[in-house]
């Protein structure tokens, strides 16, 4: 069974368990959302070449029986 426990008690250890995480700078927070957007571009550039080869391909088969 799950151990009852004091709110105020809860609190108090929420509060030194937040105290201990450690904050990114302004710095970080921008670099690391300017790397999220240039590996998404990439991505997306890479899936758009990669569905232009197989709908080529596709086409180019079709085409054959067609």
């Amino acid at each position: 069974m799950a151990k009852t426990m004091n709110p105020l008690q809860f609190i108090q250890q929420v509060r030194a368990e937040v105290a201990k995480v450690v904050w990114p700078n302004r710095r970080e927070v921008l670099l690391t959302t300017g790397m999220v957007f240039v590996m998404a571009t990439l991505t997306a550039i890479f899936f758009f070449f990669v569905d232009l080869l197989i709908r080529t391909g596709l086409q180019g088969v079709l085409g054959m029986f067609g």
